[in-house]
C-alpha cells in the first residue's frame, strides 16, 4: 500500500500557517483542527517548514509566556523529511522512526504539495492491511479444507 491510497481516503487538504504568524495563533489552529502539526507556507504556497506541538512545547519551556507572541519562523523546522505519493507505507514508517517525526509532507515529483500524512494515518492503514491479509488467509484455508 502506498501513501497515495491514504491521501485518496483522507483527502489532500493541508492546514498551513504563515511564517510571520504568532506561536499562539498556531497553537489555536492546531487545537481547532485537532491536528499535531501544520506546514508553514509563503504567499505563493511554497512550503517553508513545519511546526508541531512538540516545537511549541519546547519554545514555551524555553521562553515562557512570551513565546506565544514569537513568529513561527523562529521555531519551525526548515529541513523537512518528505515522501511522495508512491512511497510505500513501511518505508514511510521507517523514515518517521529513524527521524523521530510524526508528520510527513507528501510532495509530487515536481515539488508541489500533494498532502500530509501522520503516524496515525500510517498505523491505521497498516492495521487495515494486516486485517485484510488475515481475512484472505482465513478464506484460503477454509476453501482448501
Amino acid at each position: 500500500m502506498t501513501i497515495a491510497i491514504i491521501l485518496k481516503r483522507k483527502g489532500a487538504e493541508v492546514i498551513s500557517v504563515a511564517a510571520q504568524d504568532e506561536v499562539g495563533h498556531v497553537a489555536q489552529v492546531l487545537a481547532q483542527n485537532r491536528i499535531g502539526a501544520v506546514l508553514v507556507r509563503d504567499a505563493g504556497g511554497d512550503v517553508l517548514g513545519i511546526v508541531s506541538e512538540r516545537d511549541i512545547v519546547r519554545v514555551v519551556g524555553a521562553h515562557g509566556a512570551e513565546a506565544v507572541t514569537m513568529p513561527v519562523a523562529q521555531l519551525m523546522t526548515r529541513a523537512l523529511h518528505t515522501v511522495t505519493p508512491r512511497t510505500r507505507i513501511p518505508e514511510a514508517l521507517g523514515l518517521m522512526t529513524d527521524r523521530r517525526v510524526r508528520h510527513l509532507p507528501v510532495l509530487e515529483e515536481d515539488g508541489s504539495l500533494a498532502g500530509m500524512v501522520s503516524i496515525g494515518d500510517l498505523v491505521k492503514a497498516r492495521i487495515e492491511e494486516a486485517v485484510h491479509e488475515a481475512e484472505e488467509l482465513r478464506h484460503y484455508v477454509e476453501s482448501a479444507g
